[in-house]
């Protein structure tokens, strides 16, 4: 149930025209933030930010663009005022071992994944540094990492690699605002598989459920995740009630980190 959580403050959410970026969107909405959605399928995002009202707006972003992550950034400030939370949501998955994975693949998938994270974090700060300063509000930096920025595996070279980049890159983020005393956080979140349109590459050439339940047997509780089981932990890092978290992780994971 919602209960006014993110009350007063603005959201810049990407990647969220769909998955887990348009679920961590609704669930801000619902807690009373205003919410920029941003992707690169622009019309997906306007479409989602018109379902969710007046508290919400979108723009066309590509995350690989710095040129375009100032556009983003500039858009939350004229249309809401500031920002006080900003989620580096979008990313891909390939697979890939270190000597299949192509020259291109790797730099195209860190360029999504885990450069777009450092744009994002640098090119936003200086607006959530001024907006928490000035609303006497606690700001939040949430990175999506993956599970396989924390466990390995053969086929997934250039994935795990970014991965484990934006796990630690968080932590130096969170670092850097605690000693400038700007009172915003930054943590990263886990995930295991969840049932989001980023599993199409894994369960390619069998049917969808059949593909979802075999993910789901490597997993301990048995299934796939659900984007709102994302969102929900998204909802508290970036609530005041985490305003002492800082620089962790949180694995959402049915288990897996515990074999």
């Amino acid at each position: 149930m919602a209960n006014g959580r993110l009350a007063g403050k603005v959201a810049l959410v990407t990647g969220a025209a769909s998955g887990l970026g348009a679920a961590m969107a609704a669930k801000f909405v619902a807690e009373g933030a205003r919410v920029v959605l941003t992707d690169l399928n622009g019309a997906g995002a306007e479409r989602h930010a018109a379902s969710l009202g007046d508290a919400a707006a979108a723009i066309a972003h590509d995350v690989t663009s710095p040129d375009e992550w100032t556009a983003a950034v500039a858009f939350a400030e004229k249309t809401f005022g500031g920002l006080h939370i900003l989620v580096n949501n979008a990313g891909i998955g390939t697979g890939g071992t270190v000597e299949s994975t192509s020259f291109d693949d790797w730099r195209h998938l860190h360029a999504v994944d885990l450069d777009s994270v450092f744009y994002g974090c640098k090119l936003a700060l200086p607006l959530m540094a001024a907006s928490c300063a000035r609303d006497g509000k606690h700001g939040s930096i949430l990175n999506i990492s993956s599970i396989a920025g924390v466990i390995a595996s053969a086929n997934m070279a250039a994935y795990n690699s970014a991965k484990a980049g934006v796990r630690h890159l968080s932590k130096s983020v969170a670092l850097h605002c605690a000693k400038q005393r700007y009172n915003i956080t930054c943590n990263s979140i886990h995930p295991v598989f969840i049932d989001t349109p980023i599993l199409d590459n894994l369960v390619g050439g069998i049917e969808r459920e059949e593909g979802l339940a075999k993910l789901g047997r490597q997993i301990p509780l048995g299934r796939v995740g659900e984007p709102d089981d994302v969102a929900w932990g998204a909802v508290y890092l970036v609530s005041d009630e985490a305003k002492f978290v800082t620089g962790t992780e949180l694995y959402i994971d049915g288990g897996i980190s515990a074999m």
